[in-house]
């Protein structure tokens, strides 16, 4: 995998972190850097330890199924980003962004976990394509909490108008670099 490509991935993974951090800045009267900076962070380690738990579960697995990993990748990719596509294409919720003026740092927790669960599965992937680990997730790590930050600024600033659009980009990202791992790996493209 490229740099480019994991930069692209990263960004993939970010989208539902971004959206969730848009919501978490409409109800910011004025910019709050600290509070986009805890936001960050908070996405951003748990967007970095997922991949990280995904690929030391499928480096152990890796044996197992190194004929199909190629398949395997392209699947967790598609549906991942099928699914973003499809949230996209149907829109958000009305009152999907819960109106409150503090963290809470279990609902902080919840939504970490929830918006990495994708990049568990990348994780895996990372696993039969034999990724650099560390340098992988510190790149997810940070970029999601740049993004998220962002994210922060950018609902305070417009609102939720181009989380849609963001989430819709990811998906389509994260499968054209599925579709890309598969037809390299059938020697289809070089």
């Amino acid at each position: 995998m490229s740099f480019i490509e994991l930069l692209l991935t990263a960004v993939a993974l970010s989208m539902d972190a971004f959206a969730v951090s848009t919501c978490k800045g409409l109800n910011l009267r004025a910019m709050n850097w600290k509070r986009a900076g805890i936001i960050g962070l908070f996405f951003g380690g748990f967007q970095a330890l997922m991949p990280l738990v995904g690929w030391l579960l499928g480096s152990q697995f890796e044996h197992l199924i190194t004929s199909v990993d190629h398949w395997i990748v392209f699947g967790l990719l598609s549906l991942i980003g099928g699914k973003m596509i499809f949230d996209a294409v149907k829109g958000g919720d009305e009152d999907g962004c819960a109106v409150e003026d503090k963290l809470n740092l279990k609902e902080l927790i919840g939504l970490s976990f929830a918006t990495s669960i994708d990049a568990l599965a990348v994780g895996i992937s990372f696993a039969f394509l034999n990724v650099k680990i560390l340098p992988s997730v510190a790149v997810i790590g940070v970029t999601t909490c740049l993004i998220s930050m962002a994210g922060v600024a950018i609902g305070q600033k417009f609102g939720a108008k181009y989380q849609d659009r963001a989430t819709l980009v990811g998906g389509i990202v994260l499968v054209a670099i599925g579709l890309r791992i598969l037809l390299s790996h059938l020697g289809i493209i070089g």
